[in-house]
């Protein structure tokens, strides 16, 4: 579903700027909005060229950011002439015209891996827009090597390819290579050619590739949406009244939906973006393992991601953590942690050890035994006649404790409740399972200082396995890489997702020790094998890209530069005091909750008819940004490495939209 092409040429001199125009008035013939850029020229007219084939009345620097009179590759030229071509500029010139237009046809300079500056080519551009591409080819000699090598390199960088027209820049007779090399490179490539254009002769080309594109489907999309998908955590009911918003691409801390809206990405895609959408050094890593081998099975067999990022995930996880196994996703990580800490206690010679110690508000997944091991009623109550049964206790809230008490001279007394459980009861407890420092879906409830410490101990002091599920605060959403890192202490068993991948594929590990691992090992006969897994474990392409995401927090210094954007945000979120319905703001490193209440001296909340968070998020897109509620809870989670520009953005948006819908609440709901 695209909204544009870009033209590259095999090498300068082919006629791109010819076929530019050529399809540009084609469109136009056909009745399509079309837009027209050229970022940059030297020595010629043509984006002039282009906006004439348009009829476009769009002004020149936009078309043309950059236009250079000296006749040299656009390095070159802008050196001579002593101006720096900024990326930044032609890509927003560019989202101005795409806005505007129903479809773009962008020209490039010269070849694909003409530079543009010191250390960015036309193709880091054409990833960079994220427009599939047209090769355009001259007939003559070389044209076999020149075009599959743009071809292999537009794979390489993972950039579909519309097709191959073929342009005949001299007025002379074909020979016979000249005729057959089109067919040849078709076959040999498997790239359709759209057109093969002689010498001073009418232009015919196969414009249907460009046709099938969202100006003829994306009015299909939203109907196909509501038709076809079951939204996960979606009243359907109501979302089928929506106009739903259908996203097409990103880029950094945005997103963008199939009308061209961009929109700030204010919870990381649910928690999960690192590093920003289209990270250059993630998109290649994956492009890089596809090279080699997309899946095998780490049943019985290895492969070589998987054992990297075990290692690298060894060497930055908590001290003691020695084995990885991997799965999917965050609730897998979970089911394996129960089922690793309750068989370990069966092969252990603890045969009584049997229960498990969950939390009042957790959340730990959707599959059977992750929701066994949760608290929230409203997801999870009416599965619990499947579910086995747990010893629940409360956890922190202190916004609304339930011993009535202030931190800290409270002292945590919270703590007491499992002191005395555990006393009584550990000789039957497997292991206790936490989200530390902050239970994310509950609405982002912060644990007080010292809390999670507290219970490390205790499970030590009672041989009980304390099972950390980091699966949303793992990665540096805290402020350190793991939130156990804040009070120094080591699990027995930690789950991390989300995160790892940097936002790019399903991944998921459960970490353990040693002495967890070794209660596995056996003779066959003893049966004292873990019996569990999944057909995607350890699949190369999405450890590949983990492996990259940890290189970047490396290479980029992220968690450092996260201290700096938490102090941001701490003093930014001090002016939501200011509304009158923000009752609680909690936050933990970069993970904020923002509890809205009917009134704050009562704390009274807000009924779920209400829909405030619903009201809240609706609101916000109309800001520019996407925001997703735990009921009454706004959150914000947004991509580590968002800009404190960006995050300024992000704050504004949803101060405004707290008080316009809080304020307005009164009128009828707008869905």
């Amino acid at each position: 579903m695209n909204r544009g092409i870009f033209v590259v040429g095999t090498d300068t001199g082919v006629g791109k700027t010819f076929i530019a125009a050529a399809i540009a008035a084609g469109l136009k013939n056909r009745g399509i909005n079309v837009g027209v850029m050229k970022p940059v020229q030297s020595g010629g007219t043509d984006a002039q060229t282009l906006i004439k084939a348009a009829g476009v009345n769009d002004p020149l620097d936009l078309v043309c950011p950059y236009s250079f009179k000296t006749p040299v590759a656009p390095e070159l030229a802008s050196k001579l002439e002593k101006h720096t071509i900024s990326i930044e500029k032609i890509e927003k010139s560019f989202q101005i015209l795409n806005q505007k237009h129903d479809f773009m046809v962008v020209e490039g300079a010269g070849g694909f891996y003409v530079p543009l500056n010191d250390d960015y080519l036309i193709s880091d551009l054409v990833a960079d827009l994220g427009l599939p591409v047209v090769i355009v080819s001259r007939l003559g000699l070389g044209t076999i090597n020149h075009t599959l090598l743009t071809i292999e390199a537009c794979k390489q960088k993972g950039i579909e390819i519309l097709g191959i027209i073929f342009n005949q820049t001299e007025n002379k007779s074909l020979s016979i290579t000249e005729k057959t090399n089109p067919q040849t490179i078709s076959k040999l490539s498997g790239i359709p050619i759209l057109g093969i254009i002689k010498y001073s002769k009418n232009v015919k080309l196969n414009l249907s590739p460009f046709l099938h594109t969202t100006l003829k489907n994306k009015k299909y999309l939203k109907e196909w949406d509501k038709k076809y998908i079951w939204h996960p955590f979606t009243q359907m009911q109501d979302y089928e009244k929506e106009k739903p918003i259908i996203i097409e691409e990103g880029k950094g801390s945005y997103i963008k939906d199939t009308d061209g809206k961009r929109y700030l990405d204010g919870v990381s895609s649910l928690w999960v973006n690192v590093h920003g959408h289209r990270k250059k050094e993630l998109d290649e890593s994956i492009r890089k393992q596809l090279n080699r081998v997309a899946h095998s099975t780490l049943l019985g067999l290895g492969n070589i991601p998987s054992i990297e990022l075990a290692k690298k995930l060894i060497e930055i996880a908590p001290k003691g953590l020695k084995k990885v196994f991997y799965s999917d996703s965050g609730s897998t990580a979970v089911e394996i942690a129960l089922k690793m800490a309750f068989q370990y206690c069966q092969q252990t010679g603890q045969k009584k050890k049997t229960k498990f110690i969950s939390f009042v508000n957790a959340y730990h997944g959707d599959t059977v035994g992750s929701v066994s091991v949760g608290g929230m009623d409203l997801f999870h109550k009416i599965y619990k006649p499947l579910l086995f049964n747990t010893i629940k206790l409360n956890a922190p809230y202190c916004y609304k404790c339930h011993l009535g008490l202030n931190y800290p001279n409270c002292k945590l007394k919270c703590v007491n409740e499992l002191e005395n459980t555990l006393k009584k009861q550990h000789r039957e407890i497997a292991g206790l399972i936490i989200e530390p420092l902050i239970q994310g879906a509950a609405g982002m409830l912060t644990q007080p200082q010292g809390y999670i410490r507290k219970v490390r101990e205790l499970c030590t002091k009672y041989s009980v396995l304390m099972l950390a599920d980091e699966v949303a605060t793992g990665f540096g959403r805290t402020g350190k890489m793991f939130a156990c890192e804040h009070e120094n202490i080591s699990p027995d068993i930690m789950c991390v997702a989300k995160s790892i991948t940097g936002g790019y594929l399903p991944l998921a590990a459960t970490l353990t020790t040693q002495e967890i691992y070794n209660g596995f090992l056996g003779d066959s006969s003893e049966q004292k094998t873990f019996f569990h897994g999944h057909t995607y474990t350890g699949n190369p392409l999405a450890c590949a890209v983990a492996i990259a995401s940890l290189e970047l927090y490396k290479k980029e210094k992220l968690i450092s530069k996260l201290h700096s954007k938490i102090s941001f945000l701490r003093n930014e979120l001090k002016r939501f005091n200011q509304l009158e319905h923000a009752g609680d703001i909690r936050q933990q490193g970069m993970m904020v909750g923002i509890e809205l209440v009917k009134d704050k001296t009562t704390k009274k909340e807000y009924g779920w008819e209400e829909k405030i968070g619903i009201r809240v998020v609706n609101e916000a897109r109309k800001h520019g940004v996407i925001l997703r509620p735990l009921g009454s809870v706004i959150v914000l989670m947004p991509p580590l490495n968002i800009s404190t520009k960006e995050l300024k953005t992000l704050l504004d948006a949803t101060f405004k939209s707290i008080k316009t819908t809080t304020v307005n609440l009164c009128n009828p709901l707008e869905l």
